[in-house]
């Protein structure tokens, strides 16, 4: 008989907290509500998240399918983010071949910026993320214009190891990728 895999055993958890950020798992019948979320939130996402242009409730479907499939795969973990029960974001981690780790992504909608949701968010994920044994680092990439992003790896000890140029993305990018990254050391000896 087989035992299971070291994946199949190490899995984050489907809910979390860490500060005013509760994270859940999103599942495939979240589609409207992500669907609603960010079309609330077309006019923040447009600039910086690529994706946002082709916003449709086929994609909000498409995106919450993909992410049961990844969360059973292990290629990634994306999460709702709420906030006293409002639904207010999104965040996620997705592996990488390039590194021994993965990379996180996040984004609000504009009336929760500004509250430490987002930093709080990340937070709550860097913890999950670090509770799978193979995971020794997280990495946050960011281009170098979008200064609420940047605050965020800043603030819970990341260390930029990266800026390379490259080709923007979203219209108020200007191709200037910056990398963050926190190791499992650092994660360990963490403050916050």
């Amino acid at each position: 008989m087989v035992g299971p895999t070291s994946r199949e055993i190490a899995m984050p958890a489907e809910t979390t907290k860490y500060g005013p950020a509760t994270l859940r798992r999103w599942r495939a019948v979240d589609a409207d509500a992500v669907y609603q979320l960010v079309n609330e939130s077309l006019d923040h996402l447009r600039p910086w998240m690529p994706w946002a242009a082709e916003h449709s409730r086929q994609q909000s479907a498409e995106f919450t399918v993909s992410c049961e499939r990844a969360w059973t795969a292990g290629t990634a973990y994306t999460y709702a983010i709420l906030s006293e029960g409002a639904l207010v974001g999104s965040c996620g981690v997705v592996r990488h071949d390039q590194i021994s780790g993965m990379e996180i992504g996040y984004w609000l909608a504009p009336p929760y910026t500004g509250r430490g949701l987002a930093t709080s968010a990340v937070a709550a994920l860097t913890i999950q993320t670090f509770s799978l044994p193979d995971i020794q680092c997280v990495e946050i990439l960011h281009d170098e214009a979008n200064h609420p992003s940047r605050a965020i790896p800043q603030r819970l000890g990341f260390a930029q190891i990266d800026i390379r140029k490259g080709t923007p993305q979203a219209p108020a990018e200007g191709g200037v990728r910056v990398t963050w990254r926190l190791g499992r050391a650092a994660f360990m000896q963490r403050r916050w």
